[in-house]
């Protein structure tokens, strides 16, 4: 199987059952999740030899944030255990004209304060193929800024193909000092994934005059914005989820690729949201399987679109869906009729 590599924070989530708000909630549901580790839980889905990389306490919360990720076969062998906290995370569900909302308690985490001698990277890039990151890891501290740019230097240095999700998060840094640290990171990459509002904030790119508030999407500006971030990183591949956000409860879903020379816009699909935490992440460990499998890159965007359409009728994080169910979907059956 193909070493795969994630590095980032796995979070507790604590989420109000029933759509409840905050303010009205006595209980919450407890869900382990975070940009890379549901990457990681994915691919491990989707049999690839999965490794996370991260720093969590040695307490029993840290251990069932450990216990979560080998549930579901990812490898927890390079996690390293110390530091005071876990993030934590609350999420609030909507539906209809009422949006989601997320409030973070995650400051002075254990990774956010780890460094970089607690990892050995030669020895977890070893053998790999594939290095995913996003940028809410180097946001998190300077200190994970560094250690971030560490571990791609060492899985450049040992031939690992390197994807990024450019994740923008404004309660962690501000457009200027995520520009900075970003567009340093960038050498190091070879995919590059974010949607609109992402390569806007972190890279300084936005394209045309889309607006998902409204649903309308002028795929010549990505196009456009596309050939540039190729021009100045020389990446090999540069894709883009797009969602039009008809409510809270309804979204047009799909995405688009540019290799250098070609570009293309996958099918849409119209998604009922039960769940849209880790959308993202479940088109990006999509777009990724069907590279490292073998598909052409129209074929691993429509994997990775068919797959994040399916997450988004999913509670948690990770995107709990087989090969098969995709493959399902890729084939035109949206029924949703009962399978016996």
């Amino acid at each position: 199987m193909k070493k795969v590599v994630t590095l980032g924070e796995i979070m507790l989530r604590l989420i109000p059952p029933r759509n409840e708000r905050f303010i009205q909630a006595k209980s919450f549901d407890v869900v382990y999740g975070g940009g890379e580790a549901n990457v990681a839980v994915s691919l491990a889905n989707y049999g690839l030899d999965s490794y996370y990389i991260t720093k969590l306490p040695k307490h029993e919360i840290g251990q069932a944030a450990v216990n979560e990720l080998r549930r579901y076969g990812v490898h927890t062998d390079y996690i390293v255990r110390g530091g005071n906290r876990v993030g934590i995370y609350f999420s609030e569900t909507g539906a209809s004209m009422r949006p989601s909302k997320v409030i973070y308690d995650r400051a002075y985490s254990a990774i956010a304060e780890a460094d970089v001698s607690d990892f050995d990277f030669d020895e977890i890039f070893k053998d790999a193929t594939w290095f995913h990151f996003s940028g809410i890891t180097p946001a998190l501290s300077d200190k994970a800024a560094v250690l971030t740019e560490e571990a791609l230097k060492a899985a450049k240095k040992h031939g690992v193909t390197v994807s990024v999700d450019l994740n923008y998060r404004k309660n962690l840094w501000t457009p200027e000092k995520a520009q900075k640290v970003m567009t340093n990171l960038m050498q190091y990459v070879d995919v590059c994934i974010g949607n609109e509002e992402d390569a806007e904030l972190t890279l300084g790119f936005k394209p045309g005059n889309t607006d998902v508030t409204t649903g309308e999407l002028e795929l010549e500006g990505y196009k456009n914005i596309f050939k540039q971030m190729i021009e100045k990183f020389n990446f090999k591949y540069v894709v883009s989820s797009l969602r039009e956000s008809y409510s809270a409860s309804d979204n047009g879903w799909s995405a688009c690729v540019y290799d250098g020379n070609e570009f293309y816009h996958s099918k849409k699909y119209d998604i009922r949201i039960v769940d849209r935490v880790g959308g993202g992440d479940s088109f990006a460990s999509g777009f990724i399987y069907g590279l490292i499998s073998g598909k052409d890159f129209k074929d691993a965007l429509e994997f990775g679109v068919a797959a994040s359409a399916l997450k988004h009728t999913i509670h948690g994080d990770f995107n709990m869906v087989s090969i098969d169910e995709v493959e399902n979907l890729l084939q035109g059956d949206a029924s949703g009729r009962v399978q016996r």
